[in-house]
């Protein structure tokens, strides 16, 4: 099973930081030339999303390596896992739920929530 796939299956938005860590990845605002309650307004925000906890990822390993890991592992020694990294690393907690302020927003504004799993099971859906 791909690692694609297997965010799915998990929900991994806990593991990605979402539900373990209980922040939801986000970036920028959804641009003005999509509505932000609109599945393009979404669709732009997850974009950026996913980008920017990309790169920061990609900046700090350690916080990498222990949500990589956690796709592998039961949800509750995920959460525990990931929980225990970023009670160590506060900074690097808070960096992220920065990160996520616009899908917060979003789900404010318009009243609805979309983690990374359920982008993964739409682009699964759609791909096939």
């Amino acid at each position: 099973m791909d690692t694609f796939s297997k965010i799915a299956r998990r929900g991994w938005s806990g593991a990605l930081v979402v539900g373990a860590v209980g922040v939801a990845l986000g970036l920028g605002a959804p641009t003005a030339n999509a509505a932000p309650c609109s599945a393009s307004g979404l669709a732009t925000t997850a974009s950026g999303v996913l980008s920017a906890a990309g790169g920061y990822l990609a900046d700090h390993p350690g916080a990498n390596d222990v949500l990589t890991a956690a796709v592998d592992q039961p949800p509750e020694a995920a959460k525990s896992t990931v929980r225990g990294y970023f009670i160590s690393h506060p900074n690097e907690y808070f960096d992220l739920q920065n990160i996520a302020s616009p899908l917060k927003d979003m789900r404010n504004q318009c009243g609805v929530s979309v983690s990374p799993a359920q982008l993964a099971l739409l682009f699964e859906q759609v791909s096939n």
